[in-house]
């Protein structure tokens, strides 16, 4: 398609306002962090002597040690079975076809619609009668259950789309099913599998509501959570606040930017495909 140099320049330019607007708190946030200790940060003012010793203190005071071993236990523990039970039951349902599929999968649809706030009560009362309030189970195995829905359709969209030729011609060679969902199926899944687990992590990594109403420990917590003990403890210190959220917020840029790439590419290889 040929863009003229009007509409080249006009999305040029909503593309510079789009991203303007999107670095602006966090360059708000980084100028307020780097004010000296005990002042009230305003506007974008970027101060003449910046204190980087406050992310140290910020990581100091908040422990973020303990937080960040406490938020790769719980991404550990989230993450790779979600992906890899979503990977197989998007299998069945998009290409072995299975006996109540069509059902399953409306019952999966329904539950993209329930939000996490209209479940907090009950898995709370759950996890309580389980004995696992206040540990990070009671942040993994609710996580496991609520990401299922879209994980599930994530993966189905992926496999109903895999020329079903290919199974045929692996079942012709002999291959068992189980053969080929490994040897087949799963290395053409590759981009949506890598963006699935990306998407995972952030989710998981930034998981707030579940962290604060089912952990008391702050220590216990994903990093995203403790920012609410942080906040209630630390609150009257902008600065040092804005240090630790933006401490708390690092490690997902970093992981966005590296697989970003992986990321976009099964986003556009879905869409071409659909």
């Amino acid at each position: 398609m040929n863009l003229s140099r009007r509409e080249n320049l006009t999305g040029r330019v909503f593309l510079l306002v789009l991203v303007v607007v999107t670095l602006l708190p966090f360059v708000s946030m980084l100028s307020a962090a780097l004010q000296p200790r005990g002042t009230v940060p305003s506007g974008l003012a970027w101060p003449s002597d910046p204190q980087w010793s406050n992310f140290a203190d910020a990581f100091t005071v908040a422990n973020m040690g303990a937080l960040l071993r406490s938020s790769l236990l719980i991404v550990a523990g989230v993450v790779p079975v979600s992906v890899l039970i979503a990977t197989m039951a998007g299998f069945g349902l998009g290409q072995l076809r299975v006996p109540g599929g069509r059902i399953v999968f409306a019952l999966l649809l329904l539950g993209l619609t329930l939000p996490f706030e209209a479940v907090v009560t009950p898995l709370y009362y759950q996890m309580q009668d389980l004995g696992l309030l206040n540990t990070r189970w009671a942040i993994i195995l609710p996580l496991i259950g609520l990401y299922m829905p879209f994980a599930v359709f994530w993966m189905r969209a992926h496999f109903s789309n895999v020329p079903v030729e290919l199974s045929e011609a692996a079942r012709v060679d002999g291959s068992s099913t189980w053969q080929l969902f490994w040897r087949v199926q799963v290395p053409l899944a590759r981009p949506a599998i890598a963006s699935l687990t990306i998407l995972m992590f952030l989710w998981t990594w930034n998981q707030f509501l579940l962290a604060i109403v089912l952990v008391d420990d702050p220590a216990k917590r994903t990093m995203a959570g403790a920012l609410g003990a942080f906040q209630g403890q630390w609150g009257t210190d902008l600065v040092l606040l804005c240090a630790g959220s933006l401490l708390i917020l690092t490690p997902t840029l970093i992981v966005f930017l590296i697989f970003q790439r992986q990321f976009i590419k099964a986003l556009i290889q879905g869409s071409l495909k659909g």
